[in-house]
């Protein structure tokens, strides 16, 4: 007779702490900070509505120069325009421009960095005393020549930005470019006689271009700010667009008596080039750490 084994008696169920996501654990508050400034601007720059019920353009010449107060928390400008709402609208253009002249500068840089780097030799010479001219030359001197001779515009800041930074971006890829095109698996990739458009293609390009993640995430920022110093210097988009920069220029004549108007755009523009260069340290950080890893 086969006698049947019971099973131990089940004790009470015993909950498990809840954990976070190691990654999530890792983020420190000032990242966490960043990324919440981050998404609010987001949020600005799609659904702007959401944020701000005032029209930016909207004249009341009955509420000029009120300070920052319930009804209108970043006070108004010299039109009775909400403040806040012209901040909240001009996130679009801003942004738009910062990552219109970040991609216009990356693609030079690719184009001019990557092919010095695997052309070598005469190519490279050129192209890299070409860079070294240009680098010489500061980004805004370069920028504002450009915006002089074709006029202000949102077009013309991307291209004097994008123009205006690129080559220091150039002469980052050449040298990502030299260093992955020397390096030991790339040399066992062409001892196995593999074509040299599959090397590039599957193992230079791939490796030297890793870093451009960091490099845009950073460049944003900067665009950003060079943006607006041109809007500032009265050569980036006309009025009465919202644009940050040109909310400075706009106010730089009532600072003595309507200080928001020149603290609240420059806070913005603080507020988020600093959450974004915060984030791409961070990026930065946790690809440099997975490496070492």
């Amino acid at each position: 007779m086969s006698s049947i084994s019971s099973a131990p008696p089940l004790g009470p169920a015993v909950a498990r702490p809840l954990s976070l996501p190691r990654w999530l654990a890792r983020l420190r508050p000032g990242v966490i900070l960043a990324g919440l400034v981050i998404a609010f601007f987001a949020v600005a720059v799609i659904v702007p509505s959401l944020l701000a019920a005032d029209n930016p353009l909207s004249i009341n010449l009955a509420a000029t120069l009120q300070a920052p107060s319930l009804h209108h928390i970043l006070g108004t400008d010299a039109s009775g325009r909400d403040l806040y709402s012209r901040v909240i609208y001009g996130a679009r253009q801003s942004v738009l421009i910062g990552l219109g002249a970040t991609a216009l500068s990356m693609a030079i840089a690719i184009a001019l960095g990557g092919l010095a780097g695997l052309a070598g030799g005469f190519v490279d010479a050129i192209i890299n005393r070409g860079i070294e001219v240009l680098f010489a030359f500061p980004v805004l001197l370069l920028a504002l020549l450009f915006v002089a001779v074709f006029g202000p515009s949102a077009t013309t800041e991307i291209i004097a930005v994008g123009l205006g930074t690129a080559p220091g971006y150039a002469r980052m890829i050449r040298g990502q470019v030299l260093a992955v095109r020397d390096s030991g698996y790339v040399e066992s990739a062409r001892a196995l006689g593999h074509p040299y458009h599959r090397i590039v293609r599957r193992h230079i390009f791939p490796n030297a271009m890793r870093p451009l993640v960091v490099i845009m995430t950073l460049g944003v920022a900067q665009s950003i700010v060079w943006a607006a110093g041109l809007a500032f210097l009265g050569l980036g988009v006309p009025p009465p667009a919202s644009e940050w920069g040109a909310l400075l220029d706009a106010g730089r004549d009532f600072v003595t008596q309507a200080w928001w108007l020149e603290v609240m755009p420059g806070l913005a523009i603080v507020l988020l080039a600093l959450s974004i260069t915060t984030i791409g340290r961070y990026i930065q950080q946790q690809l440099e750490g997975g490496i070492a890893r």
